[in-house]
């Protein structure tokens, strides 16, 4: 199993150097499908998965979040499939849905019974709708960067097409731009290309390709999200486009607690201070009754 170090992390003046030692590797079998997880820390469960094209490391580690969290409870991130170290199929018909159900497959793994679910973007879109299907596994749901996929229109599957088109050419272009900061000038052709380039390196792009075309199968309805019964969390920057999804959860869900990060992009918002602070005191404040 590899191991590798996750560094200090600083929040506030606090120091969190038990973390120095590294978190390990490791694989489980999810109906076929190898699937990469790392776990550290003790105490009450929580679960990480990652946004689109990215990993463990870059989603989680690298921001802070998964060392920050592991502090204090146990802490679980998991490399979705098609993305970092997990399997890689090529059929659409093995996303959608399915990439939740690797989260409670996972915890059956593990002997948890219940969590904490927290995504981020894609993430978000995944464990919206698992949260949906089986509620009574999740403590508290966290969406970052996303709300979910609220219903499906023409022009969502027009995005769609585009950019599972430009993957299988191993581009992120239309998403690039869709994600771009709205208070920032466009991009050039040279940046696209070389923030593709970065994302995609080491990467499947016929893989994250069939992720996106399963996008449709991973629609949940506003209303079933809003009729939750575990607390929810949405952290999502203003200057992120996604946050107009969550302001349309909000207006159906009013229990909804909604962090808004001052100038945060898609992008930029889970290394913040703030994103890792909103989350923690959210845990903080929605114990288990019972340990998972």
């Amino acid at each position: 199993m590899q191991r590798r170090s996750l560094g200090t992390l600083a929040i506030g003046s606090i120091l969190f150097p038990a973390l120095l030692h590294a978190a390990e590797d490791r694989r489980f079998d999810s109906a076929g499908v190898p699937i990469r997880f790392i776990e550290e820390g003790s105490g009450e469960p929580v679960i990480l998965l990652h946004g689109y094209g990215s990993n463990i490391d870059r989603g989680w580690v690298a921001p802070g979040v998964f060392p920050a969290i592991a502090a204090r409870y146990r802490t679980i991130a998991i490399d979705a499939r098609g993305h970092g170290a997990s399997g890689k199929p090529h059929d659409r018909a093995l996303y959608g849905p399915e990439m939740g159900r690797d989260v409670t497959r996972l915890m059956d793994h593990l002997d948890i019974r219940q969590a904490h679910i927290v995504g981020y973007s894609m993430g978000a879109h995944i464990v919206a709708q698992l949260a949906t299907l089986e509620p009574q596994r999740f403590l508290t749901l966290t969406l970052g960067g996303a709300a979910g996929r609220l219903g499906w229109t023409e022009e969502d599957q027009h995005r769609v097409d585009i950019e599972s088109a430009e993957m299988d050419q191993g581009l992120l272009r239309s998403q690039f731009l869709r994600l771009w900061p709205r208070d920032r000038p466009p991009p050039t052709d040279e940046e696209i290309r070389a923030d593709s380039a970065r994302r995609l390196a080491g990467q499947d792009p016929r893989a994250l390709a069939a992720v996106r075309r399963s996008n449709p199968d991973q629609v949940v309805a506003v209303e079933r999200l809003a009729a939750l019964p575990m607390p929810v969390l949405g952290i999502v920057g203003t200057a992120d486009p996604y946050l107009r999804d969550f302001e349309r959860l909000k207006a159906a869900m009013p229990a909804l607690n909604l962090v808004t990060i001052p100038g945060a992009s898609h992008s930029s918002a889970p290394a913040t201070p703030q994103f890792r602070e909103a989350l923690l005191a959210f845990l903080q404040a929605h114990p288990a009754a019972t340990p998972g």
